[in-house]
């Protein structure tokens, strides 16, 4: 079975999000990490180098179901470029939802934001709120 290579740290997030540049990411990644943490009730953990994660599930793969592992069930990362949103598409309400966040753009498994305050507060807290109710992925066959 292969696993995710995205796992857990024991890195320090706020040392991680007083790091990001340029400070615009900086403030808006702070700003998230109390959102985040407002709406979960969880502390936040850092995925891999860069993704600020809350709670995990258990991922399986719908095409390969031998690929599976934890994942973080919303998150997020001040990227350079724009601020990476994590489980907020996943599930058909947040992607219904999702319309209502503002200006953004998608990607695979994220959504993408440029500042924060280009998105509605209150429809990033409902998405946060639905991911946060995510269960474990079901295994096929069993």
């Amino acid at each position: 079975m292969s696993e995710i290579k995205t796992q857990p740290t024991d890195a320090d997030v706020s040392a991680f999000l007083e790091a990001a540049t340029p400070q615009r990411r900086r403030d808006d990644g702070l700003a998230l990490a109390e959102i985040f943490g407002d709406v979960t009730g969880a502390e936040p953990v850092l995925w891999g180098p860069s993704m600020v994660g809350y709670g995990s599930y258990r991922y399986v793969s719908p095409s390969d179901p031998k690929r599976q592992g934890d994942w973080p069930k919303t998150g997020f990362s001040p990227r350079k470029a724009q601020l990476s949103l994590y489980g907020l598409k996943d599930l058909p309400e947040g992607a219904a939802l999702l319309p209502q966040l503002g200006s953004y753009t998608e990607g695979a498994g994220c959504v993408y934001v440029k500042k924060l305050d280009d998105v509605d507060l209150d429809a990033l807290r409902r998405l946060i709120a639905i991911a946060w109710g995510r269960g474990d992925d079901p295994v096929p066959g069993s």
